[in-house]
């Protein structure tokens, strides 16, 4: 089992976002089930439970993990193929957000375009990389800051940029004719607590503190500078 996957197709994605069918996912993450037994847990028959058991499949959602004998029936044991899963941007490609459309670095929208690229470049990368059978390379940094003011956040974000902007210019190789493109991305923004989330005095945490991210990876063909 994957820890994490990611849905292209727009009919996968379509068959993950049925209630059921995405209490029926959550249910074999948690380890391998038959339809009986799904049936008891969801309280549904056993016959629809294979009825969505059986589109889960046919997407690559859902695998068989074994079968066992119970009686004089051979009943199907089902897992997940993936402990959580992710839809990309594809699954809505006439839609999909697009960051060339503009670029505004203080738009929370526009970061979230970005993001959403990302997960459709990487979820394209590991989909290429799986069929390949060969690695990925990939980084990504996750982090938390606290800023005392406004005015510290926008110190930091200018020297972050400044930082970033001089790694870039110094390993960036234009005439490197082996050499294979990377887009990195660093985004910048308030934590969202937990719902009732209160502090160790019994207050509200408060608002600034943010969570800093950095992620490298091969470009697609289609988007190398």
């Amino acid at each position: 089992m994957l820890d994490v996957t990611v849905i292209e197709d727009a009919a996968a994605a379509a068959v993950s976002l049925d209630p059921m069918r995405a209490r029926l996912l959550a249910e074999l993450a948690a380890g391998p089930a038959s339809a009986t037994m799904l049936a008891g847990r969801v309280g549904l028959p056993r016959q629809k439970v294979n009825y969505h058991l059986k589109a889960l499949e046919r997407h690559g959602l859902v695998e068989l993990a074994g079968e066992r004998r119970k009686g004089n029936v051979t009943e199907r044991l089902m897992r997940a193929t993936a402990a959580s899963y992710v839809i990309s941007p594809l699954a809505l490609a006439a839609v999909q957000p697009d960051p060339g459309r503009f670029r505004d670095q203080l738009s929370a929208r526009w970061l979230l375009a970005v993001a959403a690229r990302l997960v459709r470049d990487v979820g394209a990368l590991i989909t290429g990389a799986t069929k390949a059978r060969k690695g990925l390379a990939t980084y990504a940094l996750d982090g938390e800051v606290r800023f005392g003011s406004a005015a510290d956040r926008a110190a930091f974000v200018e020297e972050l940029t400044r930082g970033v902007g001089a790694l870039i210019a110094k390993y960036h190789d234009e005439q490197a004719e082996s050499g294979r493109d990377h887009r990195i991305v660093v985004a910048l923004h308030p934590t969202v607590k937990p719902a009732g989330a209160m502090t160790a005095d019994g207050g509200t945490p408060p608002d600034g503190a943010a969570p800093t991210a950095i992620g490298t990876g091969p470009a697609p063909a289609e988007e190398a500078s």
